[in-house]
C-alpha cells in the first residue's frame, strides 16, 4: 500500500517530476517538492496536488540542508526522498565546455548526493525509510551528444548501489528507476526523427508515459518494495530488451 508518509521530490514542478508528484498525492502520501525557475506552475500544482512546493538550486551548495529542516518543519518527518531533478545540455563531448560539463554534473549526481547526505540522519535514526534516484537509459546505452548527462547518470546509479549497503542496515533502502523516452513538454521540441530514434528499440507500441514511471517510483517507495534494494528498474517499454 501507499503511504501514509512525507515524502520529497525534487524537480517536482513539470514533466516526469510533476506525474510523480500527482502519483503519490493520490496515493496517500504527504508530499513536498521543489522548484527551481518557475514559481507559478509549482504553485499551481502544490495547490491542485495538495502538496507543498520549495525552492531549490542545485548550485546553492548549503541549501538542501535547510531545505530538509523546512520541509519536516512543515510537512513532518521524511520517510521518502525522490531525487528527480536533472539538467540536460547536449554537445559531442569534444565540443562540451568545462562550464556546460560542470553543470550537468553539479546537477544531476552533485545535487542528489547533497540531498541524500541531508535526508540520511534523519531516516537513518528512524530505521525507516526509501529513496529513489531518478537515472535514464543514457547511463546504460550510449547517445550521441549525451556525453556529461550520461556520466552523470551512470554516476548516481554507482552511488545507489553503494548508498544501499550503507544504508541497509538501518532499514533504508535505496533504488533507482531507469526510464526510456518520455514524452514531456521538455521532449516536445524534438524532431520527430530524433523522437523515431529513441524510440527505435521499443518493444511496445505505446512507449513510455510520464505515469508508467511514477508508478515505478510510487512501488518502490511503498511497503510492496521492502525486499528490493539497491536495484535499478528500467521503464522503457522494453528497449533495452
Amino acid at each position: 500500500m501507499d503511504g501514509p508518509g512525507t515524502v520529497l521530490v525534487t524537480g517536482g514542478s513539470r514533466g516526469l517530476g510533476r506525474a510523480i508528484v500527482e502519483r503519490l498525492a493520490q496515493g496517500g502520501w504527504t508530499v513536498a517538492f521543489t522548484w527551481r525557475s518557475d514559481e507559478a506552475p509549482a504553485r499551481a500544482l502544490a495547490a491542485a496536488a495538495g502538496a507543498r512546493a520549495f525552492h531549490l538550486d542545485h548550485a546553492d551548495r548549503a541549501r538542501p540542508s535547510d531545505l530538509l529542516r523546512e520541509v519536516e518543519s512543515a510537512c513532518g518527518a521524511l520517510s521518502g526522498v525522490v531525487n528527480n531533478a536533472g539538467l540536460l545540455r547536449e554537445s559531442l563531448l569534444a565540443l562540451t565546455s568545462d562550464s556546460d560539463w560542470d553543470a550537468v554534473l553539479e546537477t544531476n549526481l552533485g545535487g542528489a548526493f547533497r540531498v541524500c547526505r541531508a535526508a540520511l540522519p534523519g531516516l537513518m535514526s528512524r530505521r525507516r525509510g526509501a529513496i529513489v534516484n531518478v537515472a535514464s537509459l543514457s547511463a546504460l546505452h550510449g547517445l550521441p551528444g549525451q556525453g556529461a548527462y550520461a556520466a552523470s547518470k551512470a554516476g548516481l546509479l554507482g552511488m545507489t548501489r553503494s548508498l544501499a549497503r550503507e544504508a541497509g542496515r538501518r532499514n533504508v533502502r535505496v533504488n533507482a528507476v531507469v526510464p526510456g523516452f518520455v514524452p514531456t513538454e521538455l521532449t516536445a521540441d524534438l524532431p520527430p526523427e530524433r523522437v523515431e530514434a529513441l524510440r527505435r528499440g521499443e518493444c511496445l507500441a505505446t512507449g513510455v508515459r510520464a505515469v508508467d514511471v511514477a508508478h515505478a517510483v510510487a512501488f518502490l517507495l511503498s511497503d510492496e518494495a521492502a525486499g528490493i534494494t539497491g536495484q535499478a528498474l528500467v521503464v522503457d517499454a522494453g528497449a533495452s530488451a
